[in-house]
This record gives structure tokens, sequence and C-alpha cells, in this order.
């Protein structure tokens, strides 16, 4: 028996021992998860502070450059020469003078290139001084296209790599615009070799980073591989092998890419990091904004052959680690083994027992230790479970039936409650005056009438008496049920201030409205966050006399005949605002193919677009002004499919409401 029991013994610390070895393979993935971690996290922080560094060493020599080309291209002795070339005095006085800067260049060297006389002048230390055009510039010959792209920009400056073929040169040039007021009379600049540039600014000779500059549009000016450089961006656009997207093959890291570039323009401060696959390998791109040239300064990492980290020390640490995670393991498993599992297992019969719902468990003799408290405790769970078990039963089934109850009540109860709303729409629907407007305008108006919610607190008015009538647009505070309760009220009042003032005066049946509506409400105790106000516009028409007479509080009248588009604004308070409005008549005589606009605010509020902007009313004039000739049914399609687009996946706001009209 003694040898079968240390046999066993045997067996389960072997089987320990073998779960613990096991337990290194993780901990080793583990220690290369750190390690990788580690080596991105110092690759991203080398290749932001390179990129930094790039971006200073080429912003001070070339912000330099660039200050004297634009203090050179705004001196009055470069004006006075280009507006008289012929004069002889002033084309000594400026070569005179362009000489001082020729030496404070870098490159030792300068070019005017005149728009009037079309000539080309340029002196560096190999050619000389010469105060003679090297050569005439001509719109046909593509070699000179950079110079009258430059002509036509807005921008004071810019930075193109070019080949000149006159020259026989390749140069990073600094393009600078000569201008006296807001004509142009010619472009000068500097130049740098190119071949120094990248010697100097490029080429790092570090294994696994490649340094490069790029335009705002992604075309490659600066590259250690000059065939992928794009020459003379002034004047044409990069092709796409010439691009950095176009070094990029998966469509979702060109789309990265754009996102990085705008971000770093917009945050010319920081440094923006993004991995590619660039030339068949996993890379770490780091981005920079100059926006004095308006480059990108680009630093391309390898992470896994640059060397971002000594990898020695790296690999020992781990190693320790794992090593000393491989002891604790064991030690632990072995007390655990020792002092936990063997007692436990005793116990494991009555815990399956329990766990199967057989409470009458036949539990280990009690002993004086944690080991026999614990079975002391088994027994008394078990019959408190037993217990526990069927008072939970019955509770369970009796709040099921209740529940169902409730659930039945609540069913009925909002079935109620949408077939009121239901109901509520159709009288909301059936008061507006549509078929009216329908009979009298024809294809002469459009509503769109678009509550937020089954019912709302928009509606619109028309009544007419012969040639005369009335038309106009109403928002009630608030919106659903409680904005169309208003409307019932906002109607009945306006309803009576019509019939007591006649339909000529739209601001006498404003303020009858705004008294009436005071006098309804004012021994009501409202809370104060309850709003009882509402916007109105009317527009009193006359077709015998072509008159229109329009007043509003809070809504205007747009109005637009396809070439412009305009807005008489209505009264600053909305009826029953705290404070009283004061409401006044605007006249217009009626012209023919001009169409006219009432519009709640429920439009204009709309929130869309990328930032959640609302429409807002300069937008929306827009939208007038495109749209005012197309026929009015084509006109609410054309505006319903506007706010649509605009509004996106954001929800409907408020209640929207637009009546038009136009007299042919």
């Amino acid at each position: 028996m003694a040898t079968w029991g240390f046999g066993l013994r045997a067996k389960s610390m072997l089987a320990l021992l073998l779960a613990c070895l096991l337990a290194l393979v993780p901990a080793g993935l583990i220690g290369w998860q750190v390690l990788d971690s580690v080596r991105n996290h110092f690759g991203e922080a080398y290749a932001r502070n390179l990129t930094l560094l790039k971006r200073q060493s080429i912003l001070a020599p070339i912000s330099r450059d660039l200050a004297l080309a634009l203090r050179q291209a705004d001196s009055e002795v470069t004006r006075q020469w280009l507006r008289d070339e012929q004069d002889p005095d002033k084309r000594a006085l400026f070569f005179k003078e362009a000489e001082g800067y020729r030496k404070d260049f870098r490159s030792h060297s300068y070019f005017l290139a005149s728009a009037a006389g079309l000539g080309f002048y340029f002196n560096d230390d190999k050619k000389g001084v010469s105060d003679q055009p090297r050569h005439l510039l001509s719109p046909d010959q593509e070699g000179d296209s950079w110079f009258f792209s430059t002509l036509r920009q807005s921008e004071p400056y810019n930075i193109n790599v070019n080949d000149d073929v006159h020259l026989k040169i390749t140069q990073v040039w600094l393009n600078v615009l000569i201008r006296d007021g807001d004509r142009v009379l010619g472009v000068s600049g500097t130049g740098l070799d190119l071949t120094a540039f990248l010697q100097e600014f490029i080429n790092t000779g570090e294994a696994g980073v490649t340094p490069m500059i790029v335009t705002r549009s992604g075309a490659i000016q600066a590259h250690p591989d000059p065939a992928l450089i794009a020459i003379n961006q002034a004047a044409s656009t990069a092709s796409q092998a010439q691009t950095l997207a176009g070094q990029l093959q998966q469509p979702h890291e060109q789309a990265a890419l754009a996102a990085a570039l705008a971000r770093a323009e917009t945050q010319p401060a920081e440094v923006a990091t993004l991995r590619v696959h660039l030339d068949g390998k996993e890379q770490l791109l780091a981005l920079a904004y100059l926006p004095e040239l308006k480059w990108h300064v680009v630093t391309a990492v390898d992470l896994k052959a640059a060397r971002v980290l000594d990898q020695g020390w790296l690999n020992t640490a781990v190693g320790a680690l794992v090593l000393l995670l491989g002891i604790l393991l064991l030690a632990f498993a072995y007390a655990v083994e020792r002092l936990v599992l063997r007692p436990l297992k005793k116990l494991q019969q009555s815990a399956s027992a329990l766990a199967g719902g057989n409470f009458d468990v036949s539990l280990p003799p009690p002993s004086r230790d944690e080991l026999g408290d614990l079975s002391q405790a088994f027994g008394i769970m078990a019959t408190r479970i037993r217990n526990n078990t069927e008072e939970l039963e019955a509770q369970v089934l009796a709040r099921t039936q209740a529940l169902e109850t409730a659930n039945q009540d609540m069913r009925r109860a909002h079935k109620q409650i949408n077939d009121s709303i239901d109901y509520a729409s159709l009288i909301q629907r059936a008061i507006l005056p549509k078929q009216q407007l329908d009979q009298l305008l024809g294809p002469h108006h459009f509503v769109l009438w678009r509550p937020r919610d089954v019912v709302g607190g928009d509606f619109y008015v028309f009544r007419s008496e012969g040639e005369r009538y009335m038309v106009g647009v109403v928002d009630c505070a608030g919106h659903g049920v409680p904005g169309a309760l208003m409307t019932m009220l906002a109607r009945a009042a306006l309803d009576h201030a019509m019939t007591q003032e006649g339909i000529a005066a739209p601001a006498a049946i404003l303020t009858q409205t705004d008294a009436t509506m005071r006098a309804m409400l004012q021994h009501c105790e409202l809370p104060r966050a309850i709003a009882t106000n509402m916007d109105a516009g009317l527009v009193y028409v006359d077709r015998e006399r072509g008159l229109l007479r329009f007043a509003g509080a809070k809504i205007g009248l747009y109005w637009s005949d396809g070439q412009e588009v305009g807005e008489i604004k209505g009264g600053r308070r909305a009826i029953g605002d705290r404070r009283m409005g004061s409401y006044r008549d605007t006249e217009l005589q009626m012209q023919p193919g001009t169409t006219y606009y009432l519009a709640t605010d429920g439009f204009l509020d709309q929130a869309g677009g990328e930032l959640g902007y609302g429409y807002g009313n300069t937008r929306f004039a827009q939208l007038l002004l495109a749209h005012a000739r197309l026929p009015m049914a084509e006109q609410a399609d054309a505006l319903d499919q506007a706010l649509e687009s605009y509004r996106g996946e954001y929800p409907q706001r408020d209640d929207i409401t637009i009546l038009s009209f136009r007299f042919e």
C-alpha cells in the first residue's frame, strides 16, 4: 500500500511539473510580445524625433533663402526696373542690388523672369554675372510651363523641383511672385542643387530609415531614389508612381495616408504616425508639416531593420524573467498540491453532488482544522440552499404571473395611446388647408410639411376672398403631442384675428393673435419651463393690384428669381413672448417668375454635415437661388433631397414646414 501511495504521489507531482513546464510556453510568448511592444514604443519615439530633427534641418536653411527671396521680390528697385525694363539706370541699379542678394543666397545664385519682356535672367558663380537674359520664355515650351503656371497662382510663392532644359540644371526652386498692387510683374527667387540637397538633408546612411519630402497633394519632392521625385509640380500633376500614395498598394492605407497628411496640416506642431506596407515591408511612417514651405517631411522606418534598440540586453532580461517565472510556478504548484488540492479532493464528491441538486450530501467526517470548518459549512449551506430554492421557485411563479398581467395591461395602454396619436394626426392634417391651396394655386405652389413626430407643432394657413388671399406658416413651441395641442389654440386665435381684422393687414392679425393668446392663457398657472409662444409669417396677396404685403414674428419671407435671392425679416419677438412684440407690414410689388418662400426654423436648424452644425440661413438661401426657376413640384423634391442628404444619420430635430408660391 505504501508503495502504491508513493507511486500515485509521484505521478501527481510529475503531472504538476509538466503543467508548469507547459506554462513556460505562454510565458515565453508574453515575453516576446513585451519585447515587440517595447520596440514599437521606442520605434515610434525614434521616428517622431528623427522627423522633427529633419524638419528643423530643412526649415532653417530654406526658410532663410525663402525670406531673402521674398525681400528681393518686394524690393522697390526690382519693381521700378520691371515697370520699365529698357531704362539703363534702373537696370544697372537692379543688378547691383541683386548681386548683394546673390552672395547671401545659399547657392550664390538667383533668377528673375519678366512677365512683360519674358526674359529669364540667371546669375551664379559658374555662369557668371550678366544683365542680359539667358533665354526668352514661351508658353509653347513645356520647359517654361512652371513660369506661366506660377503667374496664375494666388499664393505669394511656391517651391518646385524642376529640370531647367535651358540652364541644364535640376534644382529645388523657390519661385516668388513680384507684385505691383494687383499686377504681377514677374517671378524671382533662387535654387538649391538637388543632388546636394538630397545628400545633406535626405541621405542618412541609417539602415531601415527612408526620409522624404512630399507636397500637400502627396507628390514626392525629395527621396533617396531620384527616379521617384516628381519634377515641375508648379505646372503639372505628378504621376501616381511619383506620389507617396502611389507607393502604397492597399486602398485603405492610401486613405489613411490622406487623413494623416490632412491631420498633420491642422496640427503642424505634432507628428502624425501610421503603419503601411512600403517596398514590400511593413513600415512606420512619421509625418510633420512645414506650413512655411507647404511641404510634409516624412520618415519611413522599418522597425525590424532600424537599430531602434540594443536588443541584446532585452533578450537577456526576457530570458531571466521567463526563468524566474518558471521557478515561481514550480514552487507555487508544489505548495498548492501539498496544502490545498489534496485535502480539497476529499470534498469533491460532496461538492459535485451539491452542484447536481442533491442537497442530502454525505460529507467527510469533521476535523479540527479549516477543512473541518469547510465541511461543516457545506452541510449548513446545503440545508439553506434547499429551503431557499423551494421558496424562490414559489416567488418566481407568482411574480411571473404578475409580470405577464402587467405586460398585457401595458400593451393595451400602449395601443390606446398610439391609436389616439394616429387619430390626432388625422385631425391635424384635416385642418390644414391643402385642398384650398391646390384648388386656387394649383401647380404654382408647394408645401413641405414634415412633423418630427406623428403630430407636430407646425401648421400653415390659407384664407381667400376672391382674387385676394392670405397664406402663412406658424411654428408653435414644442413638438409632438404638446406642440399639436398648441396648434389648436394658435389656429383658433389666428381665425379670430382674421375675422376681426380682415386679411389685408398681416401685422394687425399678428398683433390681434398675440392679444388673443395672452387672454386665453393669462389665468392658466403654467410652469416656467413650458413655452407657449409661437413664430408666424403671413403674406397678403392682391392679384388684381399685383401687391404683396408681409408681416412676420421671427419668420421672414424669402424670394428668388434664379439670379438673386433676398429675405424680408420678420419681427424680432414671437407671439406670446414674455415681452410683447411689435409687427409691421412690408409691401412689395408682385414679380412674375419670382418664387416666394415662408419657412419655419426646423429646416434651418436641422443638424447634419460632417460636424453636425445646423443647415443655416446662408446655405438655405443658396439652395433657393439654385432651384428658384424649377417647376414648383421639382423644387419641393430638390429641397427635400437636399435636406435628407445634409441630415445624413442625424435625427430630425424639429418640425419642418415650407410654403412656397409664385406668379407667372
